[in-house]
């Protein structure tokens, strides 16, 4: 039993951890945005608007993922919360995690090449 309680937190610690990056992903899209919207605020070139509107289209994508994602981690930590605790560690738990940790890793690659491309833009039009 207490082998399952150590492997059950060390599952739900993977998750907690993967909630607090992408709410802080979430917090950095909204910076990005900000920025975005001082840009179209200068009234630069129109050259400079193309980029900015695909930009901001992004970070709105960006954050249904992050919400959906952080919902999908909600929904693990709760299964692991209402884990039986008589059941046998058969990896159950560790085997329906990987599809989202999968996702995660996608996702996190994802939006560094979005911050990468937002940051030669942002060094361009600031």
């Amino acid at each position: 039993m207490e082998t399952k309680v150590s492997y059950l937190s060390d599952l739900k610690f993977n998750l907690e951890t993967w909630i607090r990056e992408l709410k802080f992903h979430a917090k950095e899209m909204e910076t990005f945005k900000q920025k975005l919207e001082d840009i179209a605020a200068r009234g630069y070139n129109p050259e400079a608007f193309k980029p900015l509107e695909m930009f901001a289209n992004r970070i709105e994508l960006e954050k249904d993922a992050i919400s959906k994602l952080i919902h999908r981690c909600k929904r693990k930590i709760h299964n692991i919360e209402i884990a039986d605790m008589t059941e046998s560690i058969d990896g159950r738990l560790l085997y329906e995690q990987r599809p989202l940790r999968d996702d995660i890793k996608t996702y996190v690659k994802l939006h560094y090449e979005l911050k990468e491309e937002m940051m030669d833009y942002f060094l361009k039009w600031l």
